[in-house]
């Protein structure tokens, strides 16, 4: 196997084996999610014309985990929200705000995995992420708008804001409490809904 510090060149033959170039073996899609898992760094070229495949890859290894029975990590309004953004004004800011949110997360795993229930209560956890993962996307909007961000009250952290604004009041405990209970009663009529359809 390839050192963790190396990127591995993984070819794609139109027979649509997989050759990992490190270890002149063949491999497989699951090979492949374990290279992920352990943090090997890895690109995936079609072996005819060179071309970067490696999203497609990744995208094809998410869709088998998520048809393994009891893997799915993408809620179904998730992937319906996601699906409205392609061709949508704010796809080019999703990316970017996704991939920052899934880094704080990262860095954050080894708080969820080992907090002690007593001391922190997973949901207050995930009430944080959620208000990181605000302040991540305000902060990706002001890279493109930064009028928009300040609409939606940017941190001094993040975007700048035009001279003379005011800072946003800090979020009121309440509000949060307000808003957390709206999203519940939102996911409750969406799971209903999709209920009705099936």
């Amino acid at each position: 196997m390839a050192r963790n510090t190396e990127t591995t060149v993984i070819k794609k033959y139109a027979n649509r084996r997989l050759y990992n170039t490190g270890t002149s073996m063949y491999v497989t899609l699951e090979n492949l999610a374990a290279m992920v898992k352990g943090n090997e760094d890895f690109v995936v070229q079609d072996a005819k014309t060179g071309e970067d495949i490696t999203h497609a890859v990744l995208t094809q290894i998410i869709f088998e985990q998520e048809n393994k029975g009891g893997q799915n990590l993408m809620p179904i309004t998730f992937l319906r929200q996601l699906i409205r953004f392609y061709g949508d004004q704010m796809q080019m800011v999703i990316p970017a705000y996704l991939e920052s949110s899934m880094t704080a997360f990262s860095r954050e795993q080894e708080t969820f995995r080992g907090a002690p229930t007593a001391t922190h209560n997973p949901l207050q956890l995930v009430e944080a992420q959620v208000r990181r993962n605000t302040e991540l996307f305000r902060e990706a909007m002001g890279m493109f708008n930064p009028f928009v961000a300040n609409a939606m009250g940017a941190s001094d952290t993040g975007a700048k804001r035009p001279a003379g604004a005011t800072p946003p009041k800090p979020a009121d405990p309440d509000d949060l409490a307000a808003m957390r209970d709206q999203l519940a009663e939102m996911q409750k009529r969406l799971e209903a809904l999709d209920a009705k359809k099936s």
